[in-house]
């Protein structure tokens, strides 16, 4: 019993600091807004700043309600686990009381968290919205989540054709990421609530009539990602959600893979470039990211230079994780690199050969915009294509990383106890990442791009680089 007190007690304590440092986050960060108002001094010049700052939350609410309904349709609202599709999901019986509880158990999950996840952006993007208004911005924002879950529900059921529905899905969308802006009066939350509780009533008679192949895959999906989250690794997570949502593009490359290979080095860096082409169908990861950045640059919010080069390097990241699906897959079995008549610096040269291409062509766009908007040199697009180049190094290096280490004990902080051995695994990569942005940061900060940066630049992208070609990669 004092064990379990203690234990109680520990991870009160913890979360107790957690959530301080993230409310006093929150709090500096909104006066420092407040302080600044509009035009305030960023990235880009302040004769850019014509974005509204309305407009950009409203597209982000957009962004994030549209995520939730991907998401959900992903893992599937209505779906049972393994166990139980083996048991009774052959049998001749009702479906509805068995996946009914779990969907609308996840509606109420995803609520909660709505609610929880918008509060503090409603309390830093609306400096002049009161505590009510904050609370009913959230709660609405929470009835249109549940909406979005509901939405995707519907498609599971199939009565029309998806596409269909996943067009009338994202309008929908629209104006329901109007709503949590209304906040002088309680009628928008009600009309979300409302909407929400008709087409749950709507879906619930029907819950039982969805695909048992599609209740299955769900639950699978489901499962493997909730395993690759307790299990801290990412890279298993990003295979479970990409799965087979995109068809591989067999005519893409088609005559280039076609031409005769000559000698087996030519044959393994044309087969990474084919096989990049086709498994990249989508641009929308990259794009989006872009268009991320461009738009937290234009919003006249006044937000300061740090959040948005905070901004730029998350949208960085995301866009050289989405780069790396052709290592991630090799790296299911390393041990078939093993066998290629190739030296194996050259088969880690291949793997690196189109993410960093791709990852300094990006670069290279972006930092063309700051340059049109902003008060820094043209040599920033070389620092740009530079810092792209160690980028999709480094998703090469992050698609490789080894499996994290359960062996070692976590490590006791003033936040509870913190497993070291996981949180270095689950940094690999990104470190390198980061560290090769740095120099492009600081030239942003600084308004000039510095020859010593752009010396420094280099050395960062060479040095990563070698680090991921001549090291061998892990395979534990």
């Amino acid at each position: 019993m004092a064990d379990l007190f203690a234990d109680l007690y520990s991870y009160a304590l913890a979360l107790g600091c957690a959530l301080t440092v993230a409310v006093s986050f929150v709090i500096g960060l909104r006066i420092e807004i407040g302080d600044r108002g509009p035009a305030g001094r960023g990235v880009i010049s302040p004769e850019w700043l014509v974005l509204p700052g309305p407009v950009l939350w409203t597209l982000l609410t957009y962004a994030a309600l549209a995520g939730i309904t991907t998401l959900a349709r992903r893992l599937g609202p209505i779906s049972v686990r393994g166990p139980e599709g083996n048991w009774w999901l052959p049998l001749p019986v009702d479906r509805r009381p068995m996946v009914l509880p779990a969907f609308l158990r996840r509606c109420v999950l995803t609520c909660a968290g709505a609610v929880a996840a918008f509060l503090p952006f409603s309390f830093l993007t609306s400096l002049e919205r009161t505590a009510p208004q904050h609370l009913l911005a959230s709660a609405t924002f929470g009835a249109v989540s549940v909406l979005a879950v509901a939405l995707a529900a519907l498609q599971q059921l199939e009565i029309i054709h998806h596409r269909f529905t996943r067009s009338a899905s994202a309008v929908v969308l629209l104006p329901c990421a109007v709503l949590p802006s209304l906040t002088w009066s309680s009628w928008p939350l009600i009309l979300a609530a409302l909407s929400a509780i008709v087409l749950i009533s709507v879906i619930a008679p029907r819950a039982g009539q969805v695909r048992g192949a599609e209740l299955i895959r769900g639950g699978a999906v489901a499962g493997h990602a909730s395993a690759s989250i307790f299990f801290m690794d990412t890279n298993e997570m990003f295979r479970v959600f990409r799965g087979n949502r995109h068809a591989v593009e067999t005519g893409r490359a088609a005559r280039f893979y076609a031409r005769p290979a000559r000698g087996p080095v030519r044959a393994l860096f044309r087969a990474d470039i084919v096989a990049f082409i086709r498994l990249h169908p989508s641009m929308a990861a990259p794009v989006f990211c872009l268009g991320a950045c461009i738009s937290v640059l234009l919003v006249d919010a006044g937000l300061p230079a740090p959040l948005q080069l905070a901004v730029i390097t998350l949208a960085g990241c995301a866009t050289a994780s989405s780069v790396g699906t052709v290592p991630r897959r090799t790296a299911l079995v390393p041990e078939l690199d093993a066998l290629l008549p190739v030296a194996p610096a050259l088969v880690r040269a291949s793997r690196t050969l189109m993410p960093s291409l791709a990852m300094a062509l990006w670069m290279a766009f972006l930092s063309g915009i700051l340059v049109l908007l902003g008060p820094v040199e043209p040599a920033l697009i070389l620092m740009g294509a530079l810092s792209g180049v160690a980028m999709g190094a480094g998703a090469v290096r992050s698609a490789t990383r080894p499996a994290p280490d359960w062996s070692v004990p976590p490590v006791e902080t003033p936040f509870g106890p913190v497993p070291q051995s996981q949180f270095s695994s689950l940094l690999r990569g990104l470190d390198v990442t980061i560290l090769a942005l740095g120099p492009l940061l600081a030239a942003l900060y600084f308004g000039a791009v510095n020859p010593f940066l752009i010396i420094l630049q280099a050395i960062i992208s060479t040095g990563v680089v070698a680090v991921v070609v001549l090291r061998p990669f892990s395979t534990r």
